[in-house]
C-alpha cells in the first residue's frame, strides 16, 4: 500500500468517525479502508483506533499520528498550490490601503502602469492615513510609511523614506537662513501634528541627538498643506522627500541642516502571513519595489539641493 494513501484513509476515518462514511468519501469499499488502517497499524507496531460497535476513538498514539499526518497533507496541498501559483496568471481583485499623500503622488501613477501590464487584475484602493487592520478589514496589501509596529504581517521594504528641513528661497531672503538648529526659535515653523511631540524637532549634533523646540502660526495633520505653505514662503517645514523632492530639484525649496538633520525610515508593503503568496499580491509588491527601489526617483532632488547648498 502507498503510505500517502494510508494516511489519507486514516484521516478520513478519524474525521468521519466511521469506516463506512470514510469509504464513501474516498470512493472505496469499507473492507479496503479497514485493510489500509490495519496495515498501517501493523507497520507502525501500534494501535491507532479504539473500535467498538458504537464508536471509534483515537488512542494516544493515534492522536499524535493524526496531528502529524494532518500537517504533512496540509503541507503537500500547500506545495501543490504554491507550484501552481508560480505559473498561474495573476488575476482577481486586489484590495489595497495606502496613505493619502503618498497614494496620490506616487501610487496613483504606479497603479495606472500596473493595470496596463496586468489587465486581469482589478484594484480596489483605499487612501487614508489611519491605521488599518489588514486581516479584519480584508485588505490584501497595505503601503505604510515610517517605523513599523511589531505584527504578524510580512513587510517588504519598497524604498527609503527620508525627511528633510526645507524652506523657500523667498522665506530665507526675507527672514534670513538659520545656520544652526537653535536659531529655529527665531523662525516661523510649520508643524506637522500627526506625530508625537510635534513641536520638538530632532537633530544630530556632534554625534548626539538633540531636541529643538519650535513654534509657528500653522499646525496641520497633513503634509500637503505644510508643503504648500512652505512653497508660499510662510515658514520652515520638515517634509518627506517623496513629497518635496520635485521642489528641491526645481529650486522652489531649499534643504537646511542636511549635515545634522537627515531622518530616514522606510516605505513598506505589508501583507498577511499566508502559507503561500497569491500571484496578484506577489506581482503587485514586486512591481512597486522595482518602480521605487533603494534609490527612489523622488530623491534626485537631494543631490541638487546639496550642490546648491
Amino acid at each position: 500500500m502507498d503510505r500517502l494513501d494510508d494516511m489519507v484513509a486514516f484521516i478520513k476515518v478519524v474525521e468521519a468517525r466511521s469506516f463506512t462514511a470514510a469509504a464513501d468519501k474516498l470512493g472505496l469499499s469499507k473492507s479496503v479502508v479497514s485493510r489500509r488502517i490495519a496495515d498501517l497499524e501493523y507497520r507502525l507496531g501500534a494501535r491507532l483506533l479504539n473500535r467498538t460497535t458504537r464508536r471509534l476513538s483515537l488512542t494516544e498514539v493515534g492522536q499524535a499520528f493524526y496531528e502529524r499526518c494532518s500537517r504533512i497533507l496540509a503541507d503537500l496541498e500547500e506545495a501543490e498550490h504554491a507550484a501552481a501559483d508560480l505559473h498561474a496568471a495573476p488575476r482577481g481583485r486586489l484590495k489595497v490601503n495606502a496613505p493619502l499623500s503618498f497614494g496620490l503622488l506616487h501610487l496613483a501613477p504606479a497603479v495606472a502602469v500596473f493595470l496596463e501590464r496586468h489587465p486581469a487584475i482589478e484594484i480596489d484602493i483605499d487612501l487614508n492615513d489611519r491605521y488599518v487592520d489588514l486581516i479584519d478589514e480584508g485588505y490584501d496589501v497595505a503601503v505604510r510609511i515610517g517605523r513599523l509596529r511589531d505584527s504578524s504581517l510580512i513587510a517588504r521594504r519598497l524604498a527609503p523614506n527620508r525627511r528633510v528641513v526645507v524652506a523657500s528661497p523667498a522665506y530665507l531672503e526675507a527672514r534670513g537662513t538659520p545656520r544652526t538648529p537653535d536659531e529655529l526659535s527665531e523662525h516661523a515653523c510649520l508643524i506637522y501634528t500627526n506625530v508625537p511631540m510635534a513641536e520638538q524637532w530632532q537633530f544630530r549634533v556632534d554625534g548626539e541627538t538633540r531636541a529643538v523646540r519650535v513654534s509657528g502660526t500653522l499646525r496641520a495633520n497633513n503634509g500637503d498643506m505644510l508643503r504648500a505653505a512652505a512653497l508660499a514662503g510662510r515658514g520652515i517645514a520638515v517634509l518627506p522627500t517623496f513629497m518635496c523632492g520635485d521642489a528641491l530639484q526645481s529650486g522652489a525649496l531649499r534643504c537646511l541642516f542636511d549635515d545634522c538633520y537627515f531622518s530616514e525610515s522606510g516605505v513598506y508593503a505589508l501583507y498577511p502571513q499566508n502559507r503561500h503568496l497569491s500571484p496578484k499580491v506577489r506581482v503587485f509588491v514586486d512591481f512597486l519595489a522595482g518602480r521605487f527601489g533603494p534609490e527612489p526617483y523622488w530623491d534626485a532632488g537631494l543631490a541638487v539641493a546639496a550642490d546648491a547648498g
